[in-house]
């Protein structure tokens, strides 16, 4: 019998008759024969060569070996994250902060491993920075799929939205995956993308890994466990930049509170009484169950508009005025709860906006001046939380918007790239008396754990 790969997927040609009985296979009744997703390859490899002695392995063409890289002087937790991971037979997620070098430890992976090297990257802009930064210790030239080119080399970086499109025929020419800010998978949805590939040895990289069980279960079959972590916490002060997070407490006006006050009592009711009947209900859950009645659709448009209420108010206006003229001479990144916001706060005191409206010229642009200090602050919603590298950041204003945890520890990952005499500070303004007060302590658990 032989194993061939077939636009994603495996085929188990001339399968003995108990084939069903292995991981992940399914008789495809088109053509007669078994097939599983290509990331089963690695077991039903195994498996076949044990059970049949004719068995052909067809996967893998025959390609271009990559040039050897050499591995880069690592930091001690650097050195124990890639020990941890060789140690878990080269399938794992390593948790490592923003700025602590999770780059570095990908090309000390890779570099070891020498095999031939598919990244996947979630945007255009992470994708060029994985770029320049293989192109700097490699011989050769780094393929690229995503930003409008499909060029294939023993090393390749691709966008997310790229591999999707093109896994059905890069899905058995790499080794190894690697797989940056690794979390934006275990939902379902993209997870076709590592399905498709049949690399065996597998490395997640995430500055905060899920904590869902479902998810980190789906993360483990996909990519494998958790094998190292390390906080911000642990570094800061020696890897990271020390750091203060100071969190100031914002008032509303009488009318504000009133406008707030009246938005939740449409709210919480309905939302009390749907948690009441179904208490292991999730967000989501909730969601979609107002959307099927009048008075959830109700609260959910004055949940809405208590979070327009609360995300630029007054007091935290006058705060954020205060709080740029008082840091003058510094780099103060600005993160605020959308871009109607991030567009007001740019306008209010001539500062640039960095946000999905931005063209890639335009953004990089801003980036490299805001790097060379020819611009002092940068203000955005969301673009800014991900993969973006800023070290020359050492304020961090946060007056609203984290949709999670996650993005929180991701906004104060921007400023601890370190640097010589480095103090970074993160100022976080919460609304008292709102839903700021609860997800700000939240905030500050899920910090001390990454």
């Amino acid at each position: 019998m032989k194993l061939i790969f077939d636009r994603g997927t495996l085929i188990l040609y001339e399968a003995p008759n108990d084939a069903g009985h292995l991981p992940g296979v399914i008789w495809d009744p088109r053509i007669h024969a078994w097939r599983a997703p290509a990331c089963y390859y690695t077991v039903l490899s195994q498996e076949l060569s044990k059970r049949c002695a004719g068995f052909r392995d067809e996967v893998r063409p025959r390609l271009v070996d990559p040039p050897s890289i050499a591995c880069p002087d690592l930091r001690p937790y650097q050195a124990a994250a890639v020990a941890s991971w060789e140690f878990s037979g080269k399938r794992g997620i390593i948790a490592l902060p923003t700025g602590s070098g999770k780059t570095r430890v990908a090309i000390a992976a890779i570099a070891r491993m020498g095999a031939r090297t598919l990244c996947l990257v979630p945007t255009r802009a992470l994708m060029a920075q994985w770029v320049k930064n293989l192109s700097d210790t490699t011989p050769g030239p780094i393929g690229e799929y995503g930003d409008g080119r499909r060029v294939e080399q023993p090393m390749t970086v691709a966008t997310f939205a790229s591999a999707l499109r093109n896994m059905e025929t890069l899905g058995n020419r790499f080794d190894l995956l690697v797989i940056d800010e690794v979390h934006h998978f275990g939902t379902g949805t993209g997870d076709e993308i590592l399905e498709m590939c049949m690399a065996p040895a597998r490395l997640g990289l995430s500055a905060t890994p899920p904590e869902d069980e479902v998810r980190r279960s789906r993360l483990d079959m996909l990519v494998g466990p958790e094998v190292y972590r390390a906080s911000v916490e642990e570094l800061a002060g020696r890897y990271l930049a020390s750091f203060e997070l100071i969190t100031i407490s914002v008032g509303l006006t009488p009318s504000e509170r009133r406008a707030y006050d009246a938005e939740m009592s449409v709210f919480r009711p309905v939302c009390r009484a749907f948690f009441e009947s179904a208490p292991g209900a999730s967000w989501s859950d909730f969601v979609a169950s107002a959307g099927r009645s009048d008075s959830g659709r109700r609260a959910l448009a004055a949940w809405r508009r208590s979070r327009t209420i609360v995300r630029y108010n007054a007091e935290k206006r006058r705060i954020v005025n205060e709080l740029l003229l008082r840091h003058h001479e510094s780099r103060i990144l600005t993160f605020a709860a959308d871009n109607d916001t991030a567009y007001s706060v740019a306008r209010e005191h001539l500062i640039q906006p960095i946000t999905c409206d931005i063209g890639k010229k335009e953004r990089a642009k801003a980036l490299q001046r805001f790097s060379n200090g020819e611009l002092r602050i940068l203000v955005s919603a969301r673009v800014l939380n991900e993969g973006i590298d800023v070290p020359a950041a050492d304020i961090a204003i946060i007056a609203g918007g984290s949709q999670g945890s996650r993005e929180y520890v991701q906004r104060v990952g921007r400023v601890l790239r370190p640097s010589e005499g480095k103090k970074a500070i993160v100022y976080d303004l919460v609304t008292r008396d709102t839903f700021e007060v609860r997800r700000a302590d939240e905030h500050r658990r899920a910090l001390a754990a990454h």
